[in-house]
């Protein structure tokens, strides 16, 4: 057994190791401390392009992910050439399947204006040429010959009609021949029938004839009409050719460099010469009134326009992409909807960008949990990393009744390392139970919570509390106040050879001491604001403890500090509310009677106990029947509980505790309530370290003082958690004055010796422990209570038999 000294439950940090007054003497920091392993893995995954090789930077809230990634990111993509500009062309064979074109860095604002100007151009230009004189020239001419031919057709026949004594008449059929008398008038059905047979026949042939001869013409008229039409969309064509030839060249040769670029252009001319009228100036109608509205086809020239979907001219080397919120319109981009006459209607222009195409040749960061929550994404991340392509869709069209008209985009090509970053536990959750994700993110960087209290990384630490009081203006630290900053690490980090890395809670600390400093008046933060902002840190959370050490004081929960009781013992548990912890001392009670029961643990069968804490009684029972029960066989029936215990318990920093009530209870020896007990135990009687050490004594330290110390008041613990203590300044005082004291023990019967002021006796040679000891008391009371119970089973058989 040690008794600990003041200094030896404490790790100061001297001072006098910073060769600065302030921090505003210091260069703020630069990269992180302590991860060397993780920033490591980083580089190595960053820098590997295999396929695979994608990143998960797994560690606890606050341990400096997202910092050492940004400072590395930041110092490599300088090095990495920009990625490609991306755009979606319509296409003009197959309009619901938007053209992907690359372009080199800042070309793609360059193509999109090239295309805006030669519209802008040809509006004007088209009108233009189709008002010229020779258009009109040339057009009246081929109009005036086909009306030239029509007269010369057309009077021919009329001519020969007239000799005969036939005219051509328009009817609802078209032009007919009808007979005609001498006055020219048309020949009535009255006056044909009184004609006589012979004339009658005559006239039938005759206009027959002629019939046919004008059917003839007005079939050749017909034919000319059409040829007409042909000649003049030649002419139509050939006027827009001249227009637009020499400006969509410019553009060819300007992107030669691109085949899907010229190819896109002709198909363009194409449907610029196909689609004439569209330049020409239209007569502006006036509306119909509603009533009467129809849907018109309206002239749109957003066919020719550029669609930009990635623009890197103002990137510098490759994008980085931090993504907030992972969902799949996010990351994959969406195609967008208007409503025009009641219907959802969207076309290339309305195609939108996702974080995918952004980071594209470049690197995206993701937060995992993030991801995995929202439908749809992390399934749709991995197919894009698996087949190296992002694909603009409709995610929802799987599930819809009735499918619907959209548009499917060419894929893109996809290059892009990921970084996931989140706990440890989802890290394990996804590389164990899905195969996928362990083909896809090979690269595991690790960043841990604590790191060795170096004094290299105690300048470290006053670099980043210069850092923090820099970038946000806060008052210059002293370096009394450094020094308290870095002891609070070790205290963060439960061990005094340790400094915590959840820079997060370093940096609330050093906020919340600067605003004490503040509100002190003063221009510098001291030790007395750092320890000012823990105090308060404290006082704001710790409600319900206060509330709890209430119920204590006035014995609503009964938990004793003086005296002595067989059978009963203090135990220590630790309550972890997640902003804030503390201990909670508790009643542990044993009661042994005859039986072979062994050992009851009450919260095992009331199903109110983990699997750690059954775990640790059987492992207790294993240690009571190896040391009692060597040479004979022992007869015991036992009950263990914690005393108004209302809510689950687990862990097994209680064992020694149980054993000693259960000792005490077996041999009827009193223990010391004034000290309480945590130490889990292995089945040979050596202590184990256990965790929240630190809460665990100041909680029952708080209980003590307040009932008032006496200097017999203490703690028992391992001696293996000696390295973890960083008790409070308050604590340490009071072992300096000899008011409280803490014993470290290395086997279970150190304690036992400590809680009865009795030697706990070794085993001799002849299988019996020495008189007045400990084991040779709860050795007796083994061997009274397996004769009792012997006799008692002799005296049932006899019954029985009678």
């Amino acid at each position: 057994m040690k008794k600990l000294q003041a200094d030896e439950v404490y790790k100061k940090c001297d001072h006098n190791i910073f060769d600065f007054e302030t921090t505003e003497e210091l260069q703020p920091l630069a990269g992180t401390i302590g991860q060397d392993r993780a920033i490591a893995s980083l580089e190595f995954g960053l820098n590997l392009p295999a396929k695979g090789f994608n990143i998960y930077a797994l560690g606890e809230q606050g341990t400096g992910k997202m910092r050492a990634i940004r400072t590395l990111l930041s110092e490599k993509v300088k090095k990495e050439p920009v990625p490609p500009d991306w755009c979606y062309l319509y296409n003009f064979k197959n309009p619901d399947a938007p053209v992907a074109v690359s372009l080199p860095a800042g070309r793609a604002i360059e193509f999109q204006k090239d295309m805006e100007n030669l519209v802008n151009t040809l509006k004007v230009e088209i009108p233009k040429a189709f008002e010229s004189k020779e258009y009109d020239k040339q057009r009246n001419k081929i109009l005036e010959d086909f009306q030239q031919k029509q007269r010369e057709w057309f009077s021919t026949v009329e001519e020969e009609a007239k000799a005969k004594g036939f005219a051509i008449r328009k009817a609802l059929a078209g032009l007919i021949i009808v007979p005609v008398k001498r006055d020219g008038e048309p020949l009535t059905e009255e006056e044909f029938q009184a004609l006589d047979p012979d004339t009658r026949k005559r006239i039938d042939e005759l206009g027959k004839m002629l019939q046919d001869k004008l059917d003839d013409v007005v079939r050749a008229v017909k034919e000319a009409e059409k040829l007409v039409k042909d000649m003049l969309i030649r002419l139509e064509r050939q006027i827009a050719l001249d227009v637009i030839e020499q400006p969509i060249e410019e553009i060819k040769k300007k992107y030669s460099f691109n085949g899907k670029i010229i190819e896109y252009l002709d198909a363009v001319k194409e449907d610029i010469l196909n689609n004439i009228q569209d330049f020409k100036i239209q007569e502006e109608t006036v509306p119909p009134m509603p009533p009467f509205m129809k849907i018109q086809r309206e002239v749109s020239f957003s066919k020719y326009s550029v669609n930009i979907l990635v623009d890197n001219s103002a990137t510098e080397g490759a994008p980085v992409v931090y993504e907030p919120n992972p969902t799949y319109l996010n990351l994959f981009g969406r195609i967008e909807y208007k409503i025009q006459y009641g219907m959802a209607i969207t076309d290339f222009t309305m195609i939108k960008p996702g974080s995918l195409h952004k980071a594209n040749g470049g690197y995206l960061v993701i937060d995992a949990m993030a991801l995995i929550k929202n439908l749809f994404s992390y399934d749709a991340l991995k197919r894009a990393l698996r087949s190296k392509e992002i694909r603009i869709e409709d995610v929802w069209e799987q599930y819809r009744l009735i499918t619907t008209t959209t548009l499917r985009p060419e894929p893109i090509p996809l290059n892009v390392k990921v970084i996931l970053t989140g706990t440890p536990f989802l890290y394990y959750i996804l590389y164990n139970y899905d195969d996928e994700y362990r083909e896809l993110f090979k690269v595991k960087a690790d960043f841990d919570i604590r790191m060795p209290r170096t004094e290299e990384n105690i300048k470290k630490y006053a670099q980043f509390v210069s850092l923090c009081q820099k970038e946000e203006g806060l008052l210059p630290f002293h370096k009394s106040a450094v020094a308290k900053i870095v002891e609070y690490g070790s205290r963060l980090a439960e061990h005094q050879e340790k400094l915590s890395t959840q820079f997060s809670s370093i940096a609330d600390l050093i906020r919340e001491s600067h605003f004490w400093a503040k509100k002190d008046g003063k221009n510098q933060v001291y030790e007395e604001h750092v320890n000012k902002a823990l105090e308060q840190r404290v006082y704001r959370s710790a409600s319900i403890e206060e509330k709890l050490r209430e119920l204590i004081l006035e014995d609503v929960l009964i938990v004793e500090t003086s005296g002595r009781k067989v059978g009963q013992i203090n135990g220590l548990a630790v309550i972890d509310l997640g902003d804030y912890s503390f201990g909670k001392p508790s009643r542990i009670t044993a009661r042994v009677y005859l039986g072979k029961a062994g050992i009851v643990n009450i919260e095992r069968e009331t199903k109110m106990s983990g699997k750690i804490h059954e775990k640790a009684v059987m492992i207790l029972s294993s240690y009571l029947w190896s040391k009692y029960a060597i040479k004979k066989p022992i007869s015991l029936s036992a009950s263990l509980t914690f005393e108004q215990l209302y809510e689950m318990i687990e862990g097994d920093s209680a064992t020694c505790a149980e054993l000693y009530a259960l000792l005490s209870s077996i041999a009827e020896i009193p223990l010391k309530q004034n000290i309480a007990v945590t130490g889990s135990m292995d089945q040979k009687g050596e202590v184990q370290p256990v965790g929240g050490i630190n809460e665990k004594i100041e909680g029952f330290f708080e209980l003590c003082k307040i009932r008032g110390l006496d200097g017999t008041h203490g703690v028992i613990i391992p001696r293996r958690n000696m390295k973890h203590l960083m008790l409070k300044e308050e604590i340490q005082k009071a072992i300096k004055d000899g008011a409280f004291h803490i014993y470290a023990i290395d086997y279970a019967e150190e304690g036992l010796e400590i809680l009865t002021d009795m030697p706990a006796g070794e085993l001799g040679q002849d299988g019996t422990y020495p008189e007045g000891t400990i084991n040779y008391f709860v050795m007796k009371k083994l061997d009274e209570m397996s004769e009792l119970f012997k006799k008692k089973e002799k005296e049932e058989e006899k019954k029985n038999e009678k």
